[in-house]
């Protein structure tokens, strides 16, 4: 089976340069229209320029494939709009978004500025949200649509120094979840990346380099196109680096039901190790089911007294 996306038009934002580039490069060979975004700006979210946009555009069309480039802001809703509607003007529809517009301002938390933890929030998180928000209408109208959120193993995991991307990511998470359920009856499915590839955002990161040259791009862009396919899940969060690919889940311990006497700290302290129990855990598909297996444990201890 040939995974195509021909007729389908898609979004890649930071697409100027590592996985971006590589995953506008690969929706293109496969058939799909692409607007590939780049504010084209430092690492740190500084500057602009559209250069490396065009030069992503050049490749494709030269190739005979169809793009466009566009600058605009993720976190700048009428720069956003601006660009769906470039989109639709030219070709359409829009099937297939790519969240994977970044920044980073690394630092220890305390010496971290707010400034440096908003921007990294707004521009990964809240600049995901407004591109998903303004072609979320589309989507829901055509009945078709894939959205990817790229998260990172600092959002799932932690990683020193990395409190404001960390958090960012961690977010995409709750909003991947909610996306899942409220696009399911319109055929829009999301999903989450969380790679390591060596790219700008990597390359100083202590990374050996026997080690980096394995993390290609390409490696992540596989299980992009994956995700956006045509028989794609929803709600997967799919980590993957230098060849390797897994899923993620986020899941409970099976817990205990304490009385109301017995609902204090020390109780707590002393079931502490049956609480944190992970021989079984369970995997809920809404926010309905822990709170379905505290009242089923709750309503077996009332029945037996």
């Amino acid at each position: 089976m040939s995974i195509r996306f021909d007729g389908k038009v898609a979004i890649v934002t930071g697409a100027g340069n590592g996985l971006g580039k590589s995953h506008a490069l690969a929706l293109a060979e496969r058939g799909a229209k692409v607007v590939v975004n780049d504010l084209g700006g430092a690492r740190d979210g500084s500057g602009g320029s559209l250069s490396a946009a065009e030069e992503v555009v050049n490749h494709i069309n030269a190739l005979g494939g169809e793009a466009i480039a566009d600058g605009a802001n993720v976190t700048n809703e009428t720069q956003v709009a601006a660009m769906v509607k470039a989109a639709m003007d030219k070709w359409g529809r829009i099937d297939i978004l790519v969240n994977n517009a970044g920044i980073l301002r690394d630092k220890s938390f305390h010496k971290m500025t707010l400034d440096d933890f908003r921007a990294v929030i707004d521009v990964h998180l809240v600049g995901s949200a407004i591109c998903t928000h303004t072609v979320w209408p589309i989507m829901r109208e055509q009945a078709y649509g894939r959205v990817i959120m790229t998260s990172s193993p600092s959002g799932l995991h932690g990683i020193f120094g990395q409190a404001n991307y960390g958090a960012a990511k961690a977010g995409m998470i709750g909003m991947m979840n909610a996306l899942h359920l409220e696009g399911a009856k319109y055929n829009i499915k999301t999903n989450l990346l969380s790679p390591s590839a060596k790219t700008r955002m990597t390359v100083d990161l202590g990374i050996p380099e026997e080690i980096l040259d394995q993390m290609t791009p390409e490696a992540i862009t596989a299980a992009m196109l994956y995700l956006v396919s045509e028989d794609a899940p929803s709600r997967a969060i799919v980590s993957c680096a230098a060849g390797g690919y897994s899923r993620a889940y986020v899941v409970e311990t099976d817990g205990v039901y304490l009385p109301p006497d017995m609902q204090t700290p020390e109780e707590i302290a002393k079931k502490w190790d049956e609480i944190s129990d992970t021989e079984t855990v369970h995997y809920y598909e809404t926010s309905s089911g822990p709170n379905m297996n505290f009242m089923t444990k709750a309503k077996a201890y009332a029945e037996k007294k």
